[in-house]
């Protein structure tokens, strides 16, 4: 019996490495740029894809502005980027996506401080419930809202300081998702429910608004010398679920457990769009595997959706 299931484990582990070196490996970024001189901006960067996406940032030599919210655990990850990069021009500024305010005191506060931005990666996320300090729905506050306010802020020094880029963290969960402006009006959140899988549907409604933003920016954008993409970095293990319900956690850990994959393998496609040289035309396009995704559906691409979310977007910052 002891035999039988050593055996079975055995055949489990190779299945497993043998999946994770077939089926799941995703392409790399195969830039081999340096961002000696550059500015970057991270948020959500003291852990995940983030943290994988700000090393990599300052191996190459960049300044990287680490925006997070908690700073304890963003000043451990500067310390463990420093040492293993030798690039000590790795800065903690605190960021809050959950408050507006936070927003613009993080904006004006760089501002003041650099003088130029070269890369603005917008990585952050979450899938908890609960409300933003302004009264939106938490997801759609931190995952959409909060990151086109600080997009919109820092516009002029990307211009600036161009050619430079904006960086979109999506996921293919915007299939899934629909955004009901009715509803965003009325309760200023994506939809109504805290379940797990309520959440979860908030969650992708969420990142279409984040591919929807990507596409709207882009033509926003056209004439000026900054370009934007959004993307899927593919299915990775991170916490952005470490706060769901035991259930929702019991069911998904095997699964995340055996067909994700680590994040510095998510963070390739994040690096791809921000240092491939000649992807300049392809601004507001949806990336997934180190490449452009042409045939996207066609919520993503909705002229009038995207700018009417662009526009009540606005109106909920104070910008119009």
């Amino acid at each position: 019996m002891m035999l039988e299931l050593l055996l079975f484990g055995l055949l489990l582990l190779g299945g497993y490495f043998l999946l994770h070196m077939t089926l799941l490996k995703l392409p790399r970024c195969k830039s081999t740029a340096k961002l000696h001189g550059k500015t970057a901006i991270v948020t959500g960067a003291n852990t995940g894809i983030g943290k994988t996406t700000a090393m990599d940032l300052a191996r190459r030599g960049a300044r990287v502005i680490m925006a997070c919210r908690d700073r304890q655990r963003a000043e451990a990850a500067i310390q463990e980027i420093i040492q293993e990069t030798g690039n000590s021009q790795v800065i903690f500024m605190q960021l809050d996506l959950a408050s507006l305010q936070s927003v613009r005191f993080f904006a004006d506060n760089f501002l003041r401080s650099e003088s130029r931005l070269d890369l603005l990666i917008n990585n952050a996320g979450l899938m908890n419930g609960g409300q933003t300090m302004d009264g939106f729905g938490m997801i759609f506050g931190v995952n959409h809202l909060g990151h086109f306010l600080l997009t919109v802020l820092l516009l002029h020094q990307l211009k600036a300081s161009g050619p430079s880029r904006v960086v979109n963290v999506a996921s293919k969960a915007y299939t899934m998702g629909n955004v009901d402006f009715k509803c965003l009006t009325t309760h200023k959140d994506l939809a109504l429910g805290s379940s797990d899988y309520q959440l979860f549907q908030k969650y992708c409604h969420s990142k279409l608004c984040n591919v929807l933003f990507t596409y709207e920016l882009a033509k926003r954008l056209q004439g000026t010398n900054v370009t934007c993409y959004s993307l899927h970095p593919g299915a990775i293990k991170t916490d952005i679920g470490r706060y769901a319900g035991f259930l929702w956690s019991f069911f998904m850990a095997p699964i995340i457990f055996f067909f994700f994959v680590d994040a510095e393998s998510g963070a390739q496609t994040t690096l791809h769009c921000a240092l491939e040289p000649g992807i300049e035309h392809l601004s507001g396009h949806y990336f997934t595997q180190c490449a452009p995704l042409m045939k996207i559906e066609s919520k993503a691409k909705d002229d009038a959706a995207a700018k009417k979310l662009w526009e009540l977007s606005e109106s909920f910052c104070g910008l119009s």
